[in-house]
């Protein structure tokens, strides 16, 4: 059963909703809407680290079969895929859209109109890809589906480089984050991520996610309706830290933590590009079995037993 209430409505009638579009939108002026405090006027499309302006630029939006199976479900999960991206992740999987930004650019009744497209196709949610960077487009454009009638839960789909200021705007809005938890050590995290801050960002932000939402919880039909669920990539050579991961989640959130523990790192992106593969010759294989298991077992070793793996 989808979700009836998504936790914007309560926000909509108020016109708190828009209020706090507006808010965002006005703040792109001078961002500092994600970690990197660039400051950039995006308002008038002076960009920085994420590479976007005044409006996001999508690369894709569909139902999409291949998430976990809570957001799935036999509809699938109505996922928009934001291009650019506030981090430099050496190993990215979607380089074209992340770095190059390959997609169309969209306004705010254009977006609008994706989610409710999305909405008609009998997707379970809406899946926001990559949204830290886009957070005032993405409420611009939700303030405008839901007067016209969106009522899906919202999945906000994250690598955890978000600011507090863009989740404060976010509380009460969001049923459903979805937040990567990638690496562990400050020194891997500059190397593989260029951001020497994220493992500190990443243990805050989710701490708020948490803070916001609690637990997972799922439906009669396995849907999930409200809660963190954490993807963690294992990586070779246990670069990305699982067993330290894994006890912070269990010790600083919740044993019950549901923590999805992927299998499908590849090399990708600037691991294999000619001018830079040079730097990353511990990246340039998959995982092996007995990475993988080594890792779930550390997981569990941790105290989570709320695991999915790769569908």
């Amino acid at each position: 059963m989808q979700a009836a209430y998504p936790a914007y409505l309560a926000l909509v009638e108020s016109g708190e909703l828009r209020r706090r579009a507006t808010e965002a939108v006005a703040a792109l002026a001078s961002c500092c809407l994600c970690p990197r405090n660039c400051r950039a006027d995006r308002l008038h499309d002076r960009t920085a680290t994420c590479r976007i302006g005044r409006y996001a630029h999508v690369a894709s939006h569909e139902p999409h079969h291949g998430e976990e199976d809570c957001l799935s479900g036999s509809l699938g999960s109505g996922t928009i895929f934001f291009c650019g991206c506030n981090l430099r992740c050496s190993f990215c999987q979607n380089w074209d859209i992340s770095q190059e930004c390959d997609g169309a650019l969209v306004t705010a009744e254009r977006l609008a109109e994706m989610m409710l497209e999305l909405e008609a196709q009998g997707c379970h949610n809406i899946n926001w890809v990559t949204p830290e960077h886009v957070v005032p487009q993405a409420l611009e454009a939700l303030a405008l589906a839901a007067e016209e009638g969106l009522r899906l839960p919202i999945v906000y789909n994250t690598s955890a480089y978000d600011s507090l200021d863009s989740l404060r705007l976010l509380d009460g809005i969001v049923d459903i984050y979805m937040p990567d938890f990638k690496i562990w050590e400050p020194a891997v995290a500059l190397r593989l991520l260029k951001a020497r801050d994220y493992p500190e960002v990443a243990r805050r932000t989710i701490k708020e996610m948490y803070r916001q939402v609690g637990i997972l919880t799922v439906d009669e039909t396995g849907l999930a309706r409200r809660g963190v669920l954490v993807r963690h990539l294992v990586m070779p050579n246990d670069l990305a830290g699982t067993g330290e991961i894994a006890r912070w989640l269990a010790e600083e959130l919740s044993p019950e933590t549901y923590i999805n523990v992927m299998d499908q790192y590849h090399p990708a992106g600037a691991v294999l590009r000619a001018a830079t593969v040079g730097r990353y010759a511990d990246l340039v294989r998959p995982i092996t079995a007995g990475e993988f298991r080594a890792a779930r077992m550390a997981v569990h070793a941790a105290g989570l037993h709320r695991l999915d793996g790769r569908r």
